[in-house]
């Protein structure tokens, strides 16, 4: 079945609803008119439930089928927040929100969600309970985890759950997924050294911290090079570094941060283990002291074989078998959807955005012309795994 003929007819809704979430982009938890505005369309569509406040401003839509015989419910997630980078797309409709953008797409994730919420309210031609998540705080704050925690899965009695992401640089309205590992697990770091500041023309004087920095910076890449079989995934980046504040100062103080992507849990296990030998090693040959901070975040994104298998299907009836690829690499970015995957099984896949540019830059802009093909989804997936016999 190609794209569903209803959503065509209004496609231009689904664009205003999404250009008008990107003039107005909020962070995190703080997504109140976002929340807002999504209830409110939510209820005009005669959904049988609205809930807000799941997982401080989460909200979810309850629209039951014509039958419900198989006593299914099946779970659909788009997140709602920003991020904070200033937009360079010169659009009509750029962000109002003067250093905070949409340059995600969560606006097209959820605009495309609430134009399903629209067509199953009004067709309900399923077996079962379709329950659409609207989440916040995807970019850092584990809003998926804060819903899970709220009673998500329990109060609404999901059995399955699923998630769509947009990726510039793969054909518009293409699909890609894999079973198993598909995003990384994100860690962060960071390491306070202490040493013997003093005058730089006596470092003799001294236990130079940057020194020391310097010499952690470069080790810690000997993790991936060394420490990890060059077949398993793994990436170390550090990416701040602050040491000192004038010239001729020999700083007593010094920070280095960064983040950690692995896609297997013994090679998260492996990573950290090596990077706190480092930093002890390094502190103890150059006389300061080191403490590493390793706080572990989302977890690895995994998807289940049987519903992944079902999600290419039903992209495949959309899009076309051969627009849709089923074993794509994985990919060393994160996503909190993973706390859902964990909680439920379900898969998450990825819809191409065109020749667009990068996720998180400030040029990036959701592209419209996919509306259709991600509602589309949406709405088969329910009814094909949810059929009326």
């Amino acid at each position: 079945m190609p794209i569903v003929n209803r959503f065509a007819e209004f496609q231009d809704d689904i664009a205003a609803w999404r250009q008008d979430f990107h003039r107005h982009p909020e962070l995190l938890y703080d997504v109140h008119r976002t929340a807002g505005v999504v209830a409110e369309r939510l209820a005009s569509f005669g959904v049988d439930e609205v809930a807000t406040g799941i997982g401080r401003t989460g909200v979810v839509a309850v629209i039951r089928g014509r039958k419900n015989a198989s006593g299914k419910v099946i779970g659909l997630r788009a997140d709602m927040d920003a991020l904070p980078i200033t937009e360079s797309t010169g659009k009509e409709y750029a962000s109002v929100n003067p250093g905070v953008m949409h340059a995600c797409g969560h606006d097209g994730h959820t605009a495309m969600l609430l134009g399903a919420a629209r067509y199953l309210a009004e067709t309900r031609n399923f077996d079962g309970t379709a329950v659409l998540i609207f989440q916040p705080a995807e970019e850092g704050g584990a809003g998926g985890k804060a819903m899970i925690d709220d009673g998500l899965m329990e109060r609404f009695r999901i059995g399955e759950v699923f998630g769509m992401h947009n990726m510039p640089g793969m054909p518009a309205g293409a699909f890609g997924l894999r079973p198993g590992p598909l995003l990384a697990a994100t860690d962060e770091f960071t390491i306070e050294i202490v040493g013997r500041g003093g005058h730089a023309a006596l470092p003799h004087r001294t236990a130079d911290t940057l020194l020391a920095a310097a010499a952690m910076v470069g080790a810690l890449q000997t993790i991936v090079s060394r420490a990890v079989d060059p077949l398993e995934a793994a990436v170390v980046s550090v990416t701040k570094m602050h040491v000192g504040e004038t010239t001729n100062v020999i700083a007593e103080r010094g920070t280095i941060a960064g983040t950690a992507r692995t896609l297997k849990p013994e090679i998260r296990d492996l990573v950290e283990r090596r990077m706190g030998e480092i930093v002890a090693g390094i502190a103890a040959a150059h006389g300061v002291e080191a403490h590493l901070g390793y706080r572990r975040s989302y977890p690895v994104t995994r998807n289940h074989p049987e519903q992944t298998a079902l999600a290419a299907a039903v992209a495949g009836e959309i899009s076309g078998p051969d627009r849709v690829a089923t074993d794509i690499a994985p990919i060393m970015g994160g996503e909190d959807f993973a706390y859902m995957l964990e909680a439920r099984p379900g898969a998450f896949i990825f819809i191409g955005n065109g020749d667009t540019a990068g996720l998180h830059s400030p040029g990036y802009d959701f592209n419209d012309a996919i509306v259709p093909v991600g509602c589309s989804y949406w709405a088969r997936l329910v009814e094909t795994a949810m059929p009326v016999v």
